[in-house]
């Protein structure tokens, strides 16, 4: 399955994030004013507001279509956002009530991930 995020200044961070939630029911994005190291977690601190717009939160204002796919590696669109838009973004995987960031396993694809937050479900 691919799916494509279309990104520009006036969107709310949580626009993109429900449509993200809407493709991978399982998964959330959460965005961060820093970016961080592979294999590394975010500073919850450093989380940015979902009523904010890409506008007041990027220096790159690129506009256009994020393409996301089920064989994409977490690690691979977390590089496409800051990349081409200038995001920081971590991706979260449910787990039972609670949301881990994925960064053990940001090798996974974003189905894999998905999968696994279902299996646990079950």
């Amino acid at each position: 399955m691919t799916a494509e995020l279309h990104l520009n200044d006036d969107l709310k961070i949580s626009e993109i994030q429900a449509e993200f939630n809407g493709i991978f029911s399982q998964l959330k994005l959460e965005f961060f004013t820093k970016s961080h190291e592979d294999g590394e977690g975010s500073h919850k601190d450093d989380m940015m507001s979902p009523g904010l717009t890409l506008g007041e939160v990027r220096s790159n204002h690129t506009e256009g279509a994020l393409k996301v796919s089920s064989g994409m590696t977490v690690s691979s669109l977390e590089d496409a956002f800051e990349e081409k838009y200038g995001l920081h973004v971590q991706v979260f995987r449910k787990s039972g009530d609670v949301w881990l960031e994925t960064t053990v396993t940001d090798s996974w694809t974003l189905k894999e991930q998905n999968d696994r937050s279902l299996e646990r479900e079950h």
